[in-house]
């Protein structure tokens, strides 16, 4: 299903407020277009007069809060979907209409749906009313509308087993890529082209060559040391030396010298990309025509509003190759576990330093308690006078053999390192998060469609076990 963006209706030049909202009115509730009215639905007002009663509702809004705009004064709004040809029936697209503006004002403004069957393709038009219900509040058009109302219209589509867009965003392509091996020669490849030809002819010196090029139709010039080339019909000059390896001045010479060989600029032949799997295709087929056993399980066990917020999700994100998904999250995971790695490595270091900071300060306070233990023969006495002391000194010195300490550092030190760690900890923590749940996002749409594509080879091996069991 196709959608265009949404279309403010307001006051035109030379026309009355009343008449700007009864021609496009009047037009959508065609009868000979909408099966005389057959296929229209209206909601919280009457189709006949909904116009009157979208002027109404303004005015009631403009009493009620005392708000009043100039002839940028928005009465209604219109947004149109279209449907594939025979893939619905005028009463379920227009069934749909009705759902997709319930769900897109959520019920709080009055709308009509007028389904059109008179082109090959059902449309349904949409239009619904700029104040709502209650006259006190008025729909703003927002930024992003367009792709809120495409997700939405995807959602109910694949809910109900209808194809989507395959590509809802074309990017512009330049001249050159849209015509491929027939694309039209820029002017420098045509300047090196009668250059290779001019050379062909085997010039004796660099005037020679000039002169040949001139006697082709091409301008030269000279501004400075640099010549200055431009051919019939082109407006802007190009350099001599713009033109690449192989016909600066320098290479000319050298070539016209006999001191190198020229070998002519071929334009690299474009090679077609190998076919690719389409995700949305695939996943729309199977949708489609899953109809069986298989489709029912995953049905259970997927929501299909899941599965719509799956394909908006490898739409927006262009990841209709599964390949190219299937990397993504690999990539994701990969780029999660080494984040997490890092801040683990971190936290194990600043877990470190907390200890040893403590040890060292312990050490630094029973040091001379232990000298004088260790001068008094390791007295008993000694030893009972001043145990806590002592084991003190014994648990930070056992400790630093553990970690491997062999000259102390000073706390100053340690608590900079341990600045430095917290500071690379809460940086990697907060891309750590990011990734996390651009992962959790690549790897449950990675699922998802798995789960779908491989449910009817699922059902087959259930079926083959059921009959080997018989």
């Amino acid at each position: 299903m196709a959608t265009t963006r949404i279309m403010p209706l307001h006051v035109g030049k030379g026309r009355t407020e009343l008449q700007a909202i009864c021609d496009i009115i009047d037009y959508v509730g065609n009868p000979q277009k909408t099966d005389y009215g057959r296929l229209i639905t209206s909601y919280a007002c009457d189709s006949r007069v909904a116009d009157a009663e979208f002027m109404l509702a303004k005015r009631q809004y403009i009493a009620a809060t005392g708000r009043v705009r100039g002839k940028d004064d928005v009465i209604a709004y219109h947004v149109r979907q279209s449907f594939k040809p025979g893939e619905i029936t005028p009463e379920e697209a227009n069934r749909l209409g009705v759902e997709f503006a319930k769900r897109f004002t959520k019920g709080k403004h009055a709308f009509i749906v007028c389904t059109h069957i008179d082109k090959a393709h059902i449309h349904n038009h949409i239009i619904w009313s700029a104040v709502n219900v209650e006259c006190d509040r008025k729909f703003r058009n927002f930024w992003g509308s367009t792709k809120a109302v495409r997700r939405l219209n995807d959602t109910i589509c694949i809910e109900n087993g209808l194809s989507i867009v395959e590509h809802p965003k074309p990017h512009g392509k330049s001249y050159d890529k849209w015509l491929g091996d027939q694309a039209k020669p820029s002017h420098r490849e045509l300047l090196r082209a009668a250059i290779d030809s001019a050379l062909a002819q085997k010039p004796a010196d660099l005037d020679e060559l000039l002169k040949l090029l001139r006697d082709a139709g091409c301008e030269v010039s000279k501004r400075g040391k640099s010549y200055r080339l431009k051919l019939p019909g082109w407006e802007n000059v190009a350099r001599l030396d713009s033109l690449g390896e192989g016909y600066t001045m320098e290479d000319l010479l050298a070539i016209l010298s006999g001191q190198k060989e020229h070998t002519p600029r071929k334009k690299p032949a474009v090679t077609a990309d190998p076919p690719k799997v389409n995700l949305l295709v695939d996943i729309q087929a199977k949708l489609q025509a899953g109809k069986g056993a298989g489709y029912a399980r995953w049905a259970k066990v997927f929501n299909l509003k899941q599965m719509a917020q799956t394909m908006n999700y490898l739409t927006e994100h262009n990841l209709l190759d599964y390949a190219v998904l299937a990397e993504k999250a690999a990539a994701a995971t990969a780029r999660h576990n080494e984040l997490s790695a890092q801040i683990k490595a971190a936290e194990k270091r600043m877990a470190e330093i907390a200890v040893l900071r403590t040890h060292i300060v312990n050490y630094a306070k029973t040091r001379e308690v232990y000298v004088a233990y260790r001068k008094a023969g390791y007295s008993k006495k000694f030893l009972a006078e001043h145990e806590a002391d002592i084991l003190l000194h014994k648990a930070a010195k056992n400790a630093f053999d553990d970690l491997g300490v062999k000259k102390l550092p000073t706390v100053k030190s340690l608590q900079a390192e341990y600045a430095r760690f917290l500071e690379e900890k809460k940086k990697a923590y907060a891309e750590y998060r990011r990734s996390r749940e651009e992962m959790r996002e690549l790897l449950t749409a990675k699922a998802n469609v798995d789960r779908l594509l491989n449910m009817e080879a699922e059902h087959d091996a259930e079926k083959e076990k059921d009959h080997d069991q018989r």
